[in-house]
């Protein structure tokens, strides 16, 4: 179904009449149903080019603003991840410490003990840390503001997923803790620290933490959708209370601010050698050909090698993108997670085709 008309791609460069960044996003929504899509790519040559498709406000059919703040969900734990790895080249966290060691008493249920679990593990999900995000609907995570430690609550409600690194599962929960580390060794938030290490060194504008309370996208945006199943309308989720993503998945960016985040840290300009190969270092994702390590996955690409980043969903957004060694990067948004799994797959299959050009 078409939910309104594909606007022209903007672009620093303009784009070819016929190219297959803006072909995908136009399918993704006359297709998929999809309310609005925008990418951002630095390709080969070095230029940046920005798309858009559909409309940024399905009510008044504004226009999809170019390179417009979304709701990034996941790509927060590489944030997060960052920071702890800098803090463990600054000797104030150890990689393979136990998280007991800074939250004492705080991970506890059946078959979950901080005394087991490291630091790495938090961070690569293989903790065995059931996942909180389950146990939370739609309009609850919209109005509410949750603590960090009422996640964990929610979270420990449930049995471990195995125990500390027997497997893989990935949990929202493990970036709660990590975030709580944070503030136990700087003794200040999570957000001022991604700001400070992070955002404010990389000179990311448009990239930010919402403080709590703040349900709002502070630039211009395209509103975003939420449809609670296939067959169930759309619904604005634009404002929402972001504190149940927290330091897991509660940030805002821009599509280029992520491209030259995940540019930045892949040239090493965030984290010593030693920290960074630690992150590089994955586990498989399953039979997917995708690995995590530590905050970052990597994917094949269909030209050869791979490319570096992580994607998030929040109700209202999907994200998927990441950089490659030799500089190439792109990020595209859709403004509602899709219902049906084939369409995530074609909006991954858009990012290859975006590197790969």
């Amino acid at each position: 179904m078409t939910m309104g008309v594909v606007a022209p791609a903007t672009a620093s460069a303009a784009a070819p009449r016929a190219d297959t960044v803006q072909q995908g996003l136009n399918a993704l929504v006359r297709g998929d149903g999809l309310p609005a899509a925008l990418a951002s790519v630095k390709g080969r040559d070095g230029r940046t080019r920005t798309y858009t498709a559909g409309v940024g406000d399905l009510a008044t059919g504004a226009k999809v603003p170019a390179d417009g703040q979304v709701r990034i969900g996941s790509n927060t734990k590489t944030f997060t991840a960052v920071v702890v790895l800098q803090l463990v080249a600054e000797g104030k966290i150890g990689l393979d410490a136990k998280v007991e060691t800074y939250l004492p008493g705080l991970v506890r249920g059946e078959g979950i003990d901080g005394r087991d679990i490291t630091v790495r593990q938090l961070l690569q999900h293989t903790s065995g840390l059931p996942d909180y995000e389950g146990d939370i609907d739609d309009d609850t995570i919209r109005h509410r503001y949750f603590e960090p430690r009422e996640l964990l609550d929610v979270a420990f409600r449930h049995k471990a997923d195995f125990a500390p690194g027997k497997g893989w599962n990935y949990s929202s929960t493990n970036y709660v803790v990590a975030g709580l580390i944070v503030q136990k060794v700087t003794g200040r938030g999570i957000a001022a620290e991604i700001d400070q290490r992070v955002v404010k060194r990389l000179g990311l504008r448009h990239t930010y933490f919402p403080a709590p309370g703040d349900r709002t996208i502070r630039e211009p945006h395209p509103k975003g959708y939420h449809r609670a199943s296939a067959d169930a309308p759309l619904r604005d989720f634009t404002e929402i209370d972001p504190s149940a993503g927290w330091a897991a998945g509660g940030m805002i960016s821009t599509n280029s601010d992520i491209n030259r985040f995940f540019t930045a840290l892949l040239a090493g300009r965030l984290l010593p050698a030693a920290q960074l190969a630690e992150m590089r270092t994955t586990v498989p994702i399953g039979d997917t050909g995708a690995g995590y390590g530590l905050g970052l996955m990597s994917r094949p690409l269909s030209c050869g090698g791979v490319y570096w980043g992580h994607g998030g969903d929040i109700n209202g957004y999907e994200t998927r993108g990441g950089a490659t060694d030799d500089g190439r990067a792109a990020n595209i948004a859709v403004t509602a997670i899709p219902t049906d799994e084939a369409v995530t797959k074609r909006l991954e299959g858009l990012v290859d085709t975006a590197l790969c050009r």
